[in-house]
């Protein structure tokens, strides 16, 4: 997914400012797909300039005017294309992962504390996968609702049925890593142990 892509499938449920995108972003799309704040206008303006959305400027109260962004009909079918097309895939950058390919180089004390690091990290990940589970299925997701308001009552069920399945995944993602770093120092201490024993 591209930030493009993202920005698209948020400005397809309705016309947003730049401020409201950057903070639906984070609460959204941003879970799966993340961009720092100084990523989203300039790409705004790039799709501006392809005619992929357009930019009103609305008046805002006394405070002067705001730009509101729509999509166009080629933005549709850029998401549409986007959405139909064969997905790229990128080759893993994964620098927990390459730590541990040479954890043997590393201090015992380093080794725990990466690997507990690990573990505490992808359980807070595991916490937000899973109150965004709970929002979903209470249909309490500020996002997903304004999704649906849009959506024909016949896809409801499927638009909330994939909103889920996306998030299932990646606490299944989170969960793996947890079990993965807690077998790592079941290792360690194994590996330790071994050693000292060698030793005497």
């Amino acid at each position: 997914m591209s930030l493009r892509s993202a920005l698209l499938a948020l400005l397809r449920i309705g016309p947003m400012s730049g401020y409201e995108l950057q903070k639906q972003f984070s609460h959204s799309v941003g879970h799966v797909w993340h961009a720092p704040d100084s990523q989203i206008y300039p790409e705004l303006r790039k799709m501006a300039n392809e005619e992929l959305i357009i930019a009103e400027e609305q008046t805002r109260g006394s405070a002067g005017m705001r730009r509101v962004y729509h999509v166009t009909e080629a933005g549709e079918r850029a998401f549409t294309d986007w959405m139909n097309g064969p997905l790229k895939y990128q080759r893993t950058r994964d620098a927990a992962h390459l730590r541990a390919a040479y954890l043997e180089s590393a201090d015992q004390d380093a080794v725990y504390a990466f690997l507990n690091e690990h573990i505490n990290h992808w359980q807070t990940e595991l916490k937000v996968w899973e109150d965004e589970i709970a929002t979903i299925e209470a249909l309490e997701s500020p996002m997903l609702n304004r999704r649906l308001a849009v959506t024909a009552d016949e896809d409801r069920e499927e638009t909330i049925a994939y909103k889920k399945f996306a998030y299932e995944g990646l606490a299944a993602r989170a969960r793996s890593e947890i079990d993965w770093a807690k077998r790592g120092l079941k290792l360690s201490q194994s590996l330790a142990s071994g050693g000292e024993k060698a030793r005497k």
